[in-house]
């Protein structure tokens, strides 16, 4: 039956994503590193080359999506494991030779990001299955975010135990721990080729019974999903959201360098951020199913905007210490409880946008307005941040880049939650 064979499938589900943040961030955080030191490259061209490859992924997390709806979300995932274990293999070979090769690792880079975007939609896929099929089999919406939540808890422990590990083969070398990426994700796949069943022809994408004869996608899924104007316009309200979550890599960084705070402090934030996700996912998912979805993403992006309106209105000394960390930790709580209100909320809602059509494109459309966000506004706000430093600009104008986006999102994408299902389901 449909329901068991959910059922038996979301721990492994869950755990693929921890498999999978634990490859990850066991290899890709020391990049910056290796470029410095081994290819001696300028704090640009690093900034470049990280750049084009968190691109290659979020950006084509909807070739991926289209992939997996013409595929299926099991042969792309398969698949994607094996672009990243070659990436990660081209990494380590770019440092094989006694002069490291920087178009290979600039390769392996590129074919890290396209693994990504291969697999992710398709883990949403079947992720969103399984979630209509439990809602279904309970015929209540009370949990409707819980296995989304339980994603990112999941994804969090890979994030903190993915470092460690690489960490801990950091003695041998870059080349070993990229070895060791490439290896682990060849047994991700070999794992998934074994434990994800083959799709029944007889269940659409979202789980629900067709009929076999109407099993393949419908020609023009891409076209369908970019002329569906309210999941268009939900696209890019939530791209704020990922926007405003990226500045943990970005604008709070900076901004603990401009209080002369030590570099140990970024470690110390996401260790903080991990802590709240561990602890606070489910009973916020819980909390979200109880208010709807509509209230929740109207909640989440308040939250992420008060904490931006935190670094751009509240001086330093109303924590106490005008270069004390005070301030940014309350910022990046607010920015985190946010991200983790609406982050589940907007995934669990694809599957309804995109009604009996398969997801995989919407899924793909989702993440790469957020990505493409992420490259134009980064772009916008790192200049920005320059000036302020330089007194050229206010100090709060960075943070107002970020702050209209999520109060614009938290006034209009309500609405487009509230549709009724007729419409998310029409041509």
């Amino acid at each position: 039956m449909k329901t068991s064979s959910s059922r038996f499938e979301v721990p492994v589900l869950l755990g693929t994503q921890t498999l999978f943040n634990i490859g990850f961030y066991a290899v890709v955080p020391f990049l910056a590193i290796v470029l410095t030191n081994d290819f001696l490259l300028a704090g640009t061209a690093v900034g470049l080359i990280l750049g084009i490859r968190t691109f290659a992924q979020q950006g084509l997390f909807l070739a991926g999506g289209i992939l997996a709806d013409r595929f299926g979300a099991r042969s792309v995932i398969l698949i994607g494991c094996a672009v990243r274990a070659a990436g990660f293999i081209t990494l380590s070979a770019s440092l094989w030779s006694g002069t490291p090769t920087l178009w290979m690792f600039i390769l392996g880079t590129l074919l890290t990001g396209f693994g990504g975007a291969l697999f992710s939609p398709g883990l949403n896929i079947l992720v969103a299955a399984a979630q209509v099929a439990r809602e279904n089999n309970q015929h209540s919406q009370a949990k409707q975010s819980t296995l989304f939540a339980w994603l990112s808890i999941t994804g969090e422990i890979g994030a903190v135990t993915g470092p460690l590990v690489g960490a801990a083969l950091w003695g041998w070398g870059f080349a070993t721990v990229a070895g060791f990426g490439s290896a682990f994700f060849v047994l991700i796949g070999l794992f998934l080729a074994i434990a994800l069943r083959r799709p029944n022809p007889a269940e659409s994408p979202t789980g629900q019974r067709t009929d076999a004869s109407k099993q393949e996608v419908p020609p023009g899924g891409l076209r369908r999903c970019l002329t569906d104007r309210r999941f268009v316009a939900f696209c890019g309200l939530h791209a704020s959201d990922l926007l405003a979550y990226n500045q943990l890599y970005l604008a709070i960084p900076l901004e603990l360098e401009r209080l002369g705070l030590p570099t140990q402090w970024v470690g110390l934030i996401f260790a903080w951020i991990s802590i709240l996700t561990l602890t606070l996912q489910l009973p916020l998912a819980r909390l979200a199913g109880r208010i709807g979805a509509a209230a929740t993403l109207r909640f989440g992006y308040l939250c992420s905007a008060l904490g931006f309106g935190v670094l751009a209105f509240v001086p330093a000394l109303v924590f106490g210490n005008e270069t004390g960390p005070a301030r940014i930790l309350c910022a990046v709580t607010l920015l985190t409880l946010g991200h983790m209100s609406v982050h589940p909320t907007a995934l669990s809602l694809v599957p309804k946008f995109a009604g009996r059509r398969p997801t995989g494109s919407y899924f793909g459309l989702l993440a790469s307005c957020g990505g493409l966000a992420v490259l134009l506004g980064n772009l916008l706000i790192g200049w920005l941040l320059t000036q302020s430093g330089d007194g050229t600009v206010p100090g709060f104008l960075p943070w107002m880049v970020l702050i209209v986006p999520l109060l614009l999102a938290s006034w209009l994408a309500a609405p487009l939650v509230r549709m009724p299902r007729t419409l998310t389901t029409q041509m």
